[in-house]
């Protein structure tokens, strides 16, 4: 796999586990229906009224496809393309395993279109404490994803990975909160994509990885926020929220809004970011939420994260001018210079002094300034997938501040990345 060996570098996270491959379903095709977003609006009650008929018929196949048939459909939400079943009905919910070829022990995220299909998933003395409910009318339909007690009786294991909580969220992209209510039944929804390589952004790309895996999917366009949403647990005794993996909801956005309307209202809690500002051993092995334990978000050639901040004690930066030379001298052995990739934001001095280097063919993506963390997000695994069908050898991307989005967005790329190098400009 490996076009390009890079030296300088040094390892990051564990090494990728290889898992079973996605297993060929008898789909003999897969058929991918477009379906219009804006023709799509809900009633107080989350009811979906849907004006395009080509959508509603859209989405009625894809109900049947999920309800009688028990097989996983692809649909768009705002975050990323997801890879939905019936999440209380188990064998459904397995194909979702087999058709990524999932670890077992990674947990799914159920999908739900309405506050009251929520309680229906819940235990019935269940009371949502004052910040889940702040959480849930500030951020609901949206990109987060709260922690709640799971029933066992209820919700089939295979969702929990055994665990006693489910990770629940009610999407804000109208194709996924429609789909879910004409179904009229909780999906379970990972990204749609094989295990470990980038998530889905646009249909093309689901289309190019599982096409002929899943009989449908359905085309909303490009999803808006570009990374998996932000999952949160509020159920320890403290009253703290802890979050579990940075997302699509900001860790500033929870604190603000925490601060700003509970008010009055007792102890605000404090808001906890794992591996942070804390670190539970056992949570990352036997993980409540997606993320947490395995390696992620990495296309089929190798990343190499580069670092330009502060560097920590004992580590000596690379000036520019050798790792360009390693770049080119490592791709001795072909008849032709190296075809590196660069996810580098517009006004990065990296990118000024790489594109000067004459002796490497350079794809690069833009992925917005470096005040914008945000595009950045959006544009992340776009970047990835695209760079790696262009067939380049080896993928550069550059940090970014951890703040804001930019946290969500260190947290993927430091799982997509093997390598990482600390380079300074002479």
């Amino acid at each position: 796999m490996d076009k390009i060996k890079i030296y300088l570098a040094k390892p990051i996270g564990a090494a990728r586990r290889l898992w079973q491959k996605p297993v060929l379903s008898s789909v003999p095709s897969t058929v991918v229906l477009k379906c219009d977003p804006s023709s799509i609006s809900f009633t107080a009650d989350g009811e979906p009224q849907i004006t395009s008929a080509e959508t509603l018929q859209a989405l009625k196949e894809a109900s049947h496809c999920l309800v009688s048939l028990l097989q996983p459909v692809v649909f768009p939400t705002e975050t990323v393309y997801g890879l939905g079943a019936l999440s209380l009905n188990s064998t459904a919910s397995s194909r979702i395993f087999s058709t990524k070829g999932r670890p077992p022990d990674n947990p799914l995220i159920v999908h739900v279109s309405s506050t009251a299909m929520l309680r229906s998933l819940l235990p019935p003395n269940y009371i949502f404490s004052e910040a889940y409910q702040v959480l849930m009318d500030h951020f609901w339909p949206g990109a987060l994803t709260l922690l709640f007690p799971s029933d066992p009786n209820l919700i089939p294991t295979i969702i929990t990975a055994n665990q006693p909580k489910v990770a629940i969220r009610m999407p804000s992209h109208p194709v996924a909160r429609a789909l879910i209510a004409i179904a009229n039944a909780p999906l379970a929804a990972p990204s749609a994509n094989s295990s470990g390589k980038p998530s889905p952004t646009r249909a093309e790309h689901v289309l190019r990885d599982l096409g002929g895996k899943v009989q449908i999917i359905l085309d909303g366009g490009p999803c808006d926020v570009g990374l998996e949403s932000t999952v949160v647990d509020g159920l320890h005794d403290d009253g703290n929220i802890r979050v579990l993996r940075p997302g699509g909801v900001t860790v500033e956005d929870i604190e603000r809004v925490l601060q700003e309307r509970m008010q009055g209202e007792g102890r605000i809690p404090k808001v906890f970011v794992h591996r942070r500002d804390f670190k539970d051993d056992v949570l990352e092995e036997k993980p409540t939420t997606p993320g947490m334990k395995y390696r992620h978000y990495s296309p089929s050639v190798p990343v190499t994260l580069l670092r330009t901040s502060h560097p920590p004690e004992g580590t000596n930066p690379v000036d520019h001018v050798a790792f360009l030379t390693s770049l080119k001298t490592s791709a001795i052995d072909f008849q032709r210079p190296a075809k590196v990739g660069l996810l580098l934001p517009s006004d990065s001095p990296l990118m000024e002094v790489f594109l000067q280097e004459t002796g490497i063919e350079w794809r690069t993506y833009h992925i917005g300034a470096i005040s914008e963390p945000a595009v950045t997000a959006q544009r992340l695994f776009d970047g990835l997938l695209t760079l790696d069908e262009e067939g380049v050898d080896l993928i550069l991307i550059q940090e970014i501040a951890e703040e804001k989005e930019g946290l969500a967005v260190m947290n993927r790329v430091q799982k997509a990345a093997g390598t990482e190098e600390w380079i300074k400009i002479t």
